[in-house]
């Protein structure tokens, strides 16, 4: 079991690396979460190797919720973004300027935050369908020390 950790990343992802692709600059890494779900990852080939990763290492996968996209209405369309949780929009906490979005996709919660003027304009409100996404180059992974 993957030790506490306090971050400033709303969206933590506890899982077991599950594939590496190895790279001259960067390594793609496959995270499995419990439920089967997989993330991706792009880190340094540095960081892997400083890291020790290796298939079944645990690790932590962090997201920032500014870097999570959230999308509705994407029938028809694809996304080079390879981490999408569809899922429904379970709470929504408006302020002046942005508002912090949650979706919860199964058992995973992906908080976003976004401008109020795209919280309007996508219609999001509790209950409504959203598909949350995050960019491989987003994740950052920690390991326990």
């Amino acid at each position: 079991m993957v030790a506490p950790m306090k971050t400033s990343a709303r969206n933590r992802f506890t899982g077991s690396v599950s594939g590496i692709a190895v790279g001259t600059v960067n390594d793609e890494v496959e995270v499995t979460l419990p439920d089967g779900r997989t993330i991706a990852a792009m880190v340094t080939r540095n960081s892997a190797e400083r890291l020790g990763l290796a298939i079944g290492s645990e690790v932590v996968a962090l997201t920032k919720a500014p870097w999570v996209i959230l999308a509705t209405d994407t029938e028809g369309y694809r996304f080079s973004a390879r981490n999408q949780f569809v899922g429904t929009v379970s709470r929504l906490d408006r302020g002046s300027v942005n508002s912090a979005v949650d979706v919860t996709s199964g058992d995973v919660v992906i908080t976003a935050v976004i401008t109020n003027e795209s919280v309007d304009e996508m219609g999001l409100e509790v209950g409504a369908a959203s598909t949350a996404m995050f960019k491989a180059s987003n994740v950052i992974l920690a390991i326990p020390s």
